[in-house]
């Protein structure tokens, strides 16, 4: 039994509780640092409990996934507000020389996030003046790529930005940028001298044009000179790379996996993307390679299919969008006709929902009422379509080495809940009985959110288990739903899914 340890960007089900099921049902023991060491909201993890954790725990184990955000700046969203300087960061990463010296054989698959530029004016994800100059900051951030790509002709534009921002908060939000790039740069020369297995740097919430774009542009120039490229992946992404480094680190020595890739139209591989800066067949490529996997040359070699629900052309926010999503580029019944086909012919298949950004489909989930839902492989539509793919990628790659079918199904029928049954109908419904609640922070609304939460999920969860898993040889209990933050985004819904007694 292999034992891994995973250090998270945070403490939300779908970065910790996914990839801690992923490897459970794969049969490996999953070690995660204690509560208190772990960031919560914007509140900084305890970076000396996690590096204590990390020498104490090390030498058992076979494999490290690691955000260099927790470990070296308190987690994915503190790093993005702490004002730690970069000698601090630095010295908290040289815990993992250390490990690697003690330990030889450890192997280490670490990942960092270039900073968002945040789509919303946000000032609890973000610094809190992000909330009054959200709207400046990113325009300055497309006009200083935009010069920096096409030179003096864009000189105005830059100037304008630049101007239309306080200097020192312009200093302060660049100056955060830069310690992160540093801490990124500093770790490819950990991957080039070896300490890394396999480094992720991924672009969140990015765009064509932005400082995303361009630190991606310096990451991959110092790549090229470390000739790392073998061994490092920087693409749009966030929240689902410890499954995609999980997945590579329980696949260590088998061949790759190969993926099938069945998209929902025929031109979906050049469906546009809302908070990536590629199409959708390029960003499939992408999380392909960072989770191991290689194309198939046929369906009938694939280890598994990737089954993608793009939109017709690009993808929309709001539900139903007849002018890019549900258009005539594609035909969903034929999509969930050839699903079934899969099934039924035995393949492996893992569903990845990227038509809407932050829930499933809905027109699709109703297509899906009679399916098969509980034969899935995986299953996965939530947040951006990065974070969409790389989980359901890590379902599909990981399906062949499954031991524990309960822990499998526990986690798809998490994900069901969740990217389903909450992001795409209870959500919305929670919003519409509150008082126009500001989605950032519910204040005294949280409670009653709460409630509002247990009442109407309560009832779906049950019947989607009734309707879809109850006839396989498993028993499940869930506890009262909450959310994971004081805001709508994200809930948490504790769930249990074991083998029924033998009689």
């Amino acid at each position: 039994m292999p034992r891994l340890l995973l250090v998270p960007p945070d403490t939300r089900p779908p970065t910790l509780d996914l990839p801690v099921s992923l490897g459970r049902m794969t049969g490996a023991d999953m070690r995660v640092p204690p509560a208190g060491a772990l960031p919560h909201f914007f509140t900084p993890g305890d970076t000396d409990a996690l590096a204590d954790w990390l020498r104490a725990e090390g030498g058992q184990a076979d494999a490290l996934v690691v955000c260099l955000e927790t470990l070296c700046l308190g987690g994915m969203i503190p790093a993005r507000r702490v004002a730690d300087p970069l000698d601090t960061a630095l010295r908290r990463l040289e815990v993992l020389r250390e490990l690697k010296g003690r330990h030889p054989k450890l192997r280490i698959y670490a990942f960092g996030v270039v900073v968002r530029v945040a789509h919303d004016n946000d000032p609890h994800e973000e610094k809190p003046y992000y909330g009054d100059w959200g709207r400046e900051l990113r325009a300055y951030s497309t006009a200083f790529d935009r010069h920096a790509r096409h030179g003096e002709g864009e000189r105005a534009g830059l100037d304008a930005a630049r101007a239309a921002v306080p200097a020192d908060i312009l200093a302060d939000w660049l100056g955060t940028r830069e310690r992160n790039r540093a801490l990124h740069l500093a770790a490819l020369d950990l991957l080039a001298e070896g300490v890394l297995r396999h480094l992720c740097v991924t672009l969140d919430d990015t765009s064509e044009y932005g400082l995303a774009a361009y630190d991606r542009r310096m990451l991959e120039a110092r790549a090229d000179e470390l000739g790392v490229w073998d061994r490092f992946d920087t693409y749009p992404g966030a929240d689902e790379v410890p499954c995609a480094l999980l997945t590579r680190a329980l696949r260590e020595g088998l061949p790759s996996a190969r993926a099938w890739v069945r998209y929902s139209g025929t031109l979906g591989a050049g469906a546009g993307l809302i908070y990536e800066d590629r199409p959708a067949g390029e960003l499939v490529a992408a999380h392909l390679r960072a989770a191991g996997c290689v194309p198939a040359d046929s369906m009938q070699e694939a280890d598994f299919i990737l089954a993608v629900n793009t939109p017709g052309r690009r993808q929309a926010n709001v539900q139903p969008d007849l002018a890019t999503v549900d258009t005539p580029h594609r035909h969903l019944p034929a999509f969930v006709d050839a699903l079934r086909r899969d099934l039924a012919a035995g393949r492996a298949v893992s569903l990845a929902d990227i038509a809407y950004p932050n829930g499933a489909e809905r027109r699709l989930w109703g297509l899906l009422r009679g399916f098969p839902l509980a034969g899935l492989a995986g299953y996965s539509a939530w947040n951006t379509a990065g974070n969409t793919l790389g989980s359901a990628v890590a379902f599909g790659a990981l399906s062949p080495l499954v031991t524990d079918r309960a822990e499998h199904a526990g986690a798809l029928f998490s994900r069901l809940v969740d990217d389903a049954l909450y992001q795409a109908f209870v959500r919305a419904e929670v919003r519409s009985a509150l008082d126009r609640p500001s989605p950032f922070d519910l204040g005294e609304q949280y409670p009653q959110a709460e409630q509002e939460l247990r009442d109407r999920m309560g009832p779906r969860v049950q019947n989607l288990w009734d309707t879809h898993f109850a006839h396989l040889p498993l028993e499940f209990s869930v506890q009262p739903a909450r959310l994971a933050w004081p805001r709508l985004f994200t809930g948490v819904f504790p769930l249990t899914v074991r083998e029924k007694p033998s009689a």
